[in-house]
């Protein structure tokens, strides 16, 4: 995997580790090595397939991994399976799989070339127990697609509160649950999800004066409609 931090400077890096830091992990050196190589890869894509409109290195790691790791506030300990829906360059699936390997996770991304980079990396970053599933994920069949219905389905901002619920509710365990990062707009959508059983974690972004607000959806009630 190689050993040295080429594609981030001295000062993205710090950026990284007192990022991960600030969300409650430790800054590995196997931890920045992964991340290491995805932004540069990240880089070397986007120039020719445009895969996200954040170009700069810091912007990336705050607004990228750090933003896509504020996830683990909310996921439970254990190997459980994850789908990360509309996974587009592999934020928050990938950032949260190689702090948390033993995650077994599905990466859904219809778009093709999206989805080729997301294979891309999970061979150079030589990740293992993970998927890419290059479907929408209302095409997706369990027992098909999907082996087995997942423990916790996810997005990044794609759909709203109930859209994804409605969409993603036939790959989860009916004892599953969905979680969505949002902004400041979430009151708003919340209030048109009232019959949802519904959990709000506020977490501030690293370095930045930004709120994210993690919506935990329990799935015990929604599977079926």
């Amino acid at each position: 995997m190689g050993t040295t931090m080429d594609m981030v400077t001295s000062n993205t890096a710090e950026i990284l580790k007192k990022g991960l830091l600030l969300i409650g992990h430790t800054a590995f050196d196997y931890r920045m090595r992964c991340f290491s190589i995805y932004l540069s890869e990240l880089k070397k894509w986007n120039k020719a397939y445009n895969l996200t409109r954040i170009r700069s290195d810091e912007d990336i790691v705050i607004k990228h991994f750090l933003d896509s790791l504020l996830y683990l506030k909310a996921i439970p300990r254990g190997s459980l399976r994850v789908a990360d829906v509309g996974s587009g360059a592999g934020f928050p699936g990938i950032p949260l799989k190689i702090v948390r390997p033993e995650l077994e996770m599905f990466l859904i991304e219809p778009s093709g070339k999206k989805a080729a980079f997301l294979r891309h990396i999970a061979r150079r970053l030589q990740i293992d127990k993970i998927e890419i599933i290059e479907k929408r994920v209302e095409e997706i069949q369990v027992s098909q697609e999907l082996k087995a219905a997942v423990d916790i389905v996810l997005t990044r901002a794609l759909f709203t509160i109930k859209e994804f619920v409605r969409r993603a509710a036939h790959i989860v365990k009916p004892t599953g649950i969905f979680m969505l990062s949002k902004g400041p707009k979430v009151t708003e959508e919340l209030q048109k999800a009232e019959d949802l059983e519904f959990e709000l974690l506020k977490i501030p972004l690293p370095h930045t004066d930004i709120i994210r607000y993690i919506v935990i959806v329990k799935g015990k009630r929604t599977a079926a409609g």
